[in-house]
């Protein structure tokens, strides 16, 4: 359970920081298609021996690659070449799957086995997530910049294609962290969730930035000790948590939209009827020609 909780945590705080700019960059499918596409080098990394960490990297990189090729080469949108290359890899990870001989289940890589994890898989989480941590971090004024006007940042000198590409580097990395934690079907949630929860509870980037990891480590938490106490999957209950700080920032998003509406129609409202009454009636007798003694009317 200790392993299991730092796991988690760590996982969901890396997945949580980059999900903030998935949101603002529109990236959210990009992200669904990595954690997906990264299946195949899963089962092929067991098979030859290899760390599953390298062949799921390999492979997010190389479905993130054959993605842009699809969409530079032919008359498809970015989402039509997104569905079709992920869906595709996914479905060959799952006949590699099906078709292993092996005596460990590699169902755990679909949803994840956290409570499993070894001491190499917690080094390898703690590596990886700090890496993908440090570089957001120092970066982030500069991905900041790319999520928001890319034109401006290549105009002031910003090399917008290498921050682009870097994402999309760190999207695989971190993918490959929460591969450890809740599997690659989940690891969906994880990279989209927060951000979109903190998306809707703040309109700045800085707080956006602490928001969302905030809101995935009380996730995090809740959802593997409530995996304890109610004996139930711990990578769908951390999940769950998170759909649910989702519905909560979604009501208080709607109520402050509402009040605010509701202020502004009151400040564009027309003058009440005895107002408007009073300015219409005619002056009091003898008042004509009345003015103070600047000059203005009375």
């Amino acid at each position: 359970m200790q392993r299991a909780l730092l796991v988690t945590v760590v996982a969901s705080v890396v997945c949580a920081l980059l999900s903030c700019w998935l949101v603002l960059i529109g990236w959210s499918l990009m992200g669904d298609a990595v954690a997906h596409a990264v299946l195949p080098g899963v089962v092929l990394s067991y098979l030859v021996g290899a760390p599953f960490a390298i062949g799921a990297f390999l492979f997010g990189v190389g479905a993130v690659a054959l993605i842009g090729a699809v969409r530079e080469t032919t008359r498809l949108k970015e989402d039509t070449a997104i569905g079709v290359v992920f869906t595709t890899v996914f479905a060959v990870g799952i006949v590699l799957v099906s078709t292993t001989p092996s005596q460990v289940d590699l169902s755990h890589v679909l949803f994840g086995n956290v409570l499993g994890v070894s001491d190499a898989d917690v080094v390898q989480v703690l590596v990886l997530a700090a890496i993908a941590f440090a570089v957001l971090v120092l970066l982030r004024r500069d991905i900041t910049l790319y999520a928001f006007d890319r034109v401006h940042g290549h105009v002031i000198g910003l090399p917008v294609r290498r921050i682009g590409a870097l994402l999309l580097g760190l999207l695989a990395v971190t993918v490959v962290v929460a591969l450890q934690a809740v599997g690659v079907v989940l690891a969906v949630a994880m990279l989209i969730t927060p951000g979109a929860t903190a998306f809707l509870l703040t309109d700045r980037i800085q707080r956006m930035l602490v928001v969302a990891p905030a809101v995935a480590v009380v996730a995090a938490v809740a959802g593997t000790w409530g995996s304890y106490v109610l004996d139930v999957g711990s990578a769908g209950l951390v999940v769950v948590c998170q759909g649910a700080a989702f519905a909560v920032a979604w009501l208080v998003a709607r109520r402050r939209d509402r009040r605010a509406a509701g202020l502004g129609r009151r400040r564009r409202a027309p003058a009440a009827p005895a107002a408007r009454a009073a300015r219409a009636a005619p002056a009091a007798p003898g008042a004509e020609g009345a003015r103070r003694a600047d000059g203005v009317p009375w």
